[in-house]
């Protein structure tokens, strides 16, 4: 299995027979600032917090830390080379075929049981609000609904997801302007006694259950950065990849720092990390309420709803075109490698919606086996897909310089020391997380370890057979073409 550093990547053809380039900019500046912000945001972090305290800062500066510098090297080959595809088509190249198509693959059965589970999370909240439809058919609904504005144009999905992205963004930076004025007593009308900056220290200190719950809470905040990625899949439908690329590997760094280390920095200063609330009603709606704020529940359900939709719609546009590049490039089928004449590959997006129902039917009637089994072997294929985006980045940088050296227009800093280490502290991530049986990282490691070798397999099957046909084809060429010839209706030409 060896690579092939000379090989020119399929691009997609921009126009009527191939992808199109339908999002503006604005639709792109969005992606790339919503899509770092996922529905794990508002629902996942009260757990990080019970369990690391204050401390849960440092869990996520360092998960921060490491998107950057992932996001680095990414953006890096993308600049280069903007392609549907993005970190699997830079693998194919780099690294082999291979590898391409088993991250391809691993990636979109992640994005795919993540349909299944923001629709179901969707459901439970509209289910709340109109309980006369029952959840099933609200979760039905919502993949419908996604599924046609895809069906559409690309166009269609950047402008939902423009507007999804924009509800987030403003939600989270009125939360930090609102909850930084009440932490330090300048909020007119709030009167918070629970509120200050000494709640970082206070209640057992700024680590209460000692530095080795940093690297738990790693674990458990990890998960709800995927979806950073999706800019550069993004860009290759706009009309300057280059500088879609560029900007929004260039705005990472204060995309993680302003709303993820910036919100739960204002939650932790509101109430005390071990306040029954947080564990009861969530992070957010805990430090709403603190602040009296009326209907706080119902507010921070919408903007979780709106996250669940944004996810959802980014979800499905991801996956249908990881699936497009694998047809484009032979290791899917054909078929998902077309597009209809608005430039929309209908049969990557059918098949893709098509596998979210199927693992929505599992959640409905087989949640504590099929479903669970789907969302743990998907678990920790972000980690696979940053390893593989570092070890990609450190051959085709040697590509790059060779063969277009004018494309470095994005450059990994301290390249190849800094991206050495940064694939070992994901192999250090993925280590202690065999050792965590508390939060099942042993068996989500085990698991989607399990689903990788299968999809590995597949790999090299697939290589294996063929370059026997391709050996067996050139040893038979000449009799091959003579008989193509001879056949009946066939009309040899020059």
């Amino acid at each position: 299995m060896t690579s092939q550093p000379t090989k020119k990547t399929a691009a997609p053809a921009v126009g009527g027979h191939g992808l199109q380039a339908g999002l503006k900019d604005r639709h792109l500046s969005m992606i790339a600032i919503g899509g770092v912000i996922g529905a794990g945001l508002f629902v996942g972090s009260s757990s990080g917090i019970a369990t690391a305290g204050p401390g849960i800062l440092l869990s996520y500066a360092l998960v921060g830390t490491l998107v950057v510098l992932v996001m680095r090297m990414l953006g890096e080959m993308s600049a280069a080379n903007p392609t549907s595809g993005s970190f699997s088509a830079h693998a194919d190249r780099a690294l082999g075929r291979w590898a391409g198509f088993s991250i391809g693959w691993l990636y979109w059965f992640f994005w795919v049981v993540v349909l299944a589970v923001e629709a179901t999370a969707g459901a439970v909240i509209l289910e709340g609000w109109i309980p006369a439809v029952p959840q099933w058919a609200w979760a039905l609904i919502v993949m419908i609904v996604l599924t046609a504005t895809n069906l559409v144009s690309v166009g269609s999905y950047g402008e939902f997801e423009f507007w999804f992205a924009g509800i987030k963004v403003v939600a989270i930076a009125a939360f930090i302007v609102i909850g930084g004025l009440a932490v330090f007593g300048v909020l007119p009308g709030v009167d918070s006694e629970q509120a200050g900056l000494s709640n970082l220290t206070g209640h057992g200190g700024f680590l209460p259950n000692g530095p080795g719950a940093i690297l738990t809470g790693v674990l458990l905040v990890v998960f709800s950065f995927m979806g950073s990625e999706i800019a550069t899949l993004a860009a290759g439908e706009s009309e300057n990849p280059q500088k879609a690329v560029t900007k929004a590997t260039n705005s990472i760094i204060w995309r993680v720092a302003v709303f993820y280390l910036g919100s739960i920095l204002v939650v932790v200063s509101l109430l005390p990390w071990d306040s029954k609330a947080i564990a009861e009603d969530g992070s957010y709606v805990a430090a709403l309420d603190s602040l009296g704020i009326p209907h706080a529940g119902q507010i921070m359900n919408f903007i979780v709803l709106t996250s669940v939709l944004s996810c959802l719609n980014s979800g499905l546009y991801t996956a249908s075109r990881m699936a497009f590049s694998l047809g484009q490039r032979g290791d899917a089928p054909k078929g998902f490698g077309r597009t209809t004449g608005n430039g929309v590959p209908r049969a990557a997006i059918l098949a893709s919606v098509a596998f979210g129902f199927v693992a929505v039917f599992f959640n409905y009637k087989f949640p504590d086996s099929v479903f669970l089994f789907l969302v743990n072997s998907s678990g920790a294929v972000a980690l696979f897909v940053w390893l593989v985006i570092c070890f990609s980045q450190l051959r085709m940088r040697r590509i790059i310089q060779r063969e277009a050296p004018e494309k470095l227009v994005v450059k990994m800093w301290l390249y190849p020391y800094l991206t050495w280490a940064t694939a070992a502290l994901i192999v250090f991530v993925l280590g202690y997380m065999l050792t965590d049986t508390e939060h099942d990282g042993r068996k989500t490691v085990l698991l989607s370890l399990l689903v990788a070798a299968l999809v590995l397999i597949v790999a090299f099957v697939k290589e294996k057979v063929g370059a026997g046909r391709g050996a067996a084809a050139a040893v038979a060429g000449p009799d091959v073409e003579d008989a193509e010839d001879a056949s009946p209706g066939k009309v040899k030409t020059g």
